[in-house]
């Protein structure tokens, strides 16, 4: 239910009329297994550098429009549906059918450039055409996706939304390129690249606050001009259209000679439209959902209309919602997300060479390896949940309140984190066994469910709440959705050692509740439970929470060693051997 989320030198240009690529000959792809830990290393950098890049980003923004301000609402709205249209439309294609197909035909004596030829011209083709179809209906999707906006609100919303929706086409592009080299063995290009949109980002928004000034006091609305809205959606646009082609270089280096091709007959789209109308009805479910959320959420833009300035900025709309699960994906993103990505390539393969016995230890090993890091960093997200909402919350007269906003989201998100990685390994089992059918039935589920809480809460709920009702919604249907695949697993591939992951995670979960108790010693000390210290500022903000997670991270990690924790090893093993001095500890 988040979007991609969304986070190096410029790539080579295509050449005029064609995607072929000469270099010296490729090497085969890599076996996952032989450099696991240095794959591992490098896909988790380049997404740990994007999201920082990303949260910077974030906090930037906020400063130039405000972070609980009607434009900020209304550019998070505009910049947000592309994402969730190319998901509704295809995003669940490209990520999960493809990768087996693609990977079947790497086998072959080409390596698969003539398949891989037609499907990046296909794309080109499909995602181009429904670009322009949906940036011309701009207008009506703006008013379709909001609840009780003023026209000014809906026409700032159109304006933003003709320069960010063509992001769309580059979305498609970056995925199936990403993809392609996902296939070749080639993954932390696919995860270094939004780095580059997020670098653009921090020029576009840092130019915007020269020019035009940060948002300070009152209603943004008031002042707004054609040239902002340039600035900023057009940026936006661009930065996603670099984000695409910068995967081109990393394409040139595994020489499998593209061009256009558009002889789409043979090359197995009925057997791939089988296996993606389960997936596109699971994204069609799923993103509906996430526009009705957004719909929903929208309500608290327009009641911050009928309140004063003090109170208005205590009202979270949907770019703190946003804000919220940004934040707490990172720990998602950088480990099990990272882990994920690179076993789903052990699943496909196992499925592939008729080694079922394998899936459930391959399964035990991602759920477990990522136990430290998500239960540590979901107790770091809810004791410093006040002072990173103040990272985010931009330097206007009443940033403490909009910092509490953001705070409380955060709380409500991070609690369902650990089950929604938890499920996110169990689902690339399916998509592995090219089993798109199972997915989309729980999606389905989980769908109603969330949407039945999130309408009764828009009948029960003041708007002004409502983005706080849909966090807590959302935390919820992220532990009923695991626990749903959990079963289903283990009914079809059987017992994969669920009772040692809920050990781990127990045993682990107790040391991160000590060292959360321990931590808010700290940050009692420096106001983060006053609005003292913690808040003044993004500085003495940025201060508090690197002092009280540094104490929180110690006292883990002197925890987990005390007791024994295996994992542990596991977890810290490959740091550690890079010191000197520390191998034999």
């Amino acid at each position: 239910m988040s979007q991609v989320p969304k986070s190096q030198p410029g790539s080579d240009q295509p050449h005029t009329g064609a995607f072929e690529q000469v270099t010296e000959p490729a090497p085969p792809p890599v076996p996952v297994s032989g450099g696991r830990s240095t794959t591992y290393a490098l896909m988790a950098s380049g997404t740990l550098v994007s999201r920082i890049l990303g949260f910077v980003r974030t906090a930037m923004l906020a400063m130039a429009i405000g972070s609980v301000t009607s434009v900020a609402d209304i550019f998070e709205k505009a910049n947000v549906i592309p994402t969730i249209i190319f998901m509704l439309l295809a995003g669940g294609i490209f990520n999960v059918v493809l990768i087996p197909q693609l990977i079947k035909a790497s086998k072959a004596k080409d390596r698969g450039a003539a398949y891989t030829s037609k499907l990046v011209t296909l794309t080109i083709v499909v995602m181009g055409a429904l670009t322009l179809i949906l940036t011309l209906c701009a207008r009506p999707i703006i008013v379709a996706l909001t609840n009780n906006w003023t026209e000014p609100m809906i026409a700032l919303g159109t304006a933003f939304a003709y320069w960010s929706l063509p992001q769309i086409f580059f979305y498609g592009l970056y995925a199936v390129l990403g993809q392609v080299l996902n296939a070749h063995g080639k993954f932390a290009a696919f995860m270094w690249a939004p780095a580059v949109n997020n670098l653009i980002q921090l020029l576009v928004i840092g130019s915007f606050i020269i020019v035009f000034g940060a948002y300070s006091t009152g209603n943004p609305m008031d002042t707004w001009s054609t040239g902002k809205t340039v600035w900023l959606a057009g940026g936006a646009t661009l930065g996603i259209l670099m984000q695409s082609l910068v995967l081109l270089w990393p394409l040139k280096k595994i020489n499998l000679k593209l061009q256009f091709d558009f002889s789409w007959r043979g090359m197995g789209l009925r057997h791939v439209g089988r296996l993606a109308i389960w997936t596109l009805a699971a994204m069609v479910i799923g993103n509906i959902s996430s526009l009705l959320y957004s719909k929903i959420v929208s309500g608290a833009t327009a009641a911050r209309t009928e309140l004063s300035a003090e109170q208005a900025a205590s009202v979270a709309g949907e770019y703190a919602l946003n804000t919220s699960q940004l934040i707490t994906v990172l720990p998602h993103s950088l480990f099990a997300l990272t882990v994920a990505t690179v076993l789903f390539n052990d699943f496909t393969r196992a499925f592939a060479d008729k080694r079922r016995k394998d899936i459930g230890p391959l399964l035990n090993e991602g759920m477990r390896s990522t136990a430290i890091p998500i239960i540590f960093c979901t107790l770091v997200f809810i004791v410093l949940a006040g002072p990173l909402g103040r990272l985010f919350a931009g330097n206007s007269e009443h940033s403490i309140a909009a910092a509490a906003a953001i705070g409380q989201l955060l709380v409500l998100t991070a609690l369902g984190l650990p089950f929604k990685s938890l499920q996110f390994f169990m689902l690339r089992v399916f998509f592995a066994d090219e089993d798109t059918r199972t997915p989309m039935l729980i999606q389905s589920s989980i769908a109603l469910i969330g949407l039945v809480g999130a309408v009764l809460a828009y009948f029960l709920i003041d708007p002004v709440h409502i983005a706080a009702a849909i966090a807590f919604i959302y935390g919820i249907t992220n532990v009923i959705s695991a626990l749903i695949t959990h079963y289903l697993i283990k009914r079809r591939y059987g017992d994969y050692g669920v009772g040692t992951v809920i050990d781990t995670y127990i045993r682990i979960g107790w040391m991160a509740t000590l060292s959360a108790i321990i931590g808010c010693v700290p940050l009692a000390l420096l106001g983060g439970f006053s609005f003292g210290f913690a808040y003044d500022s993004l500085l003495s903000a940025v201060i508090t929470i690197c002092i009280v997670g540094l104490v929180m991270a110690v006292a883990f990690v002197f925890l987990l060693h005390r007791t024994k924790v295996p994992e542990l090893a596991g977890f810290l093993g490959p740091l550690l051997r890079r010191i000197p001095g520390l191998t034999k500890r």
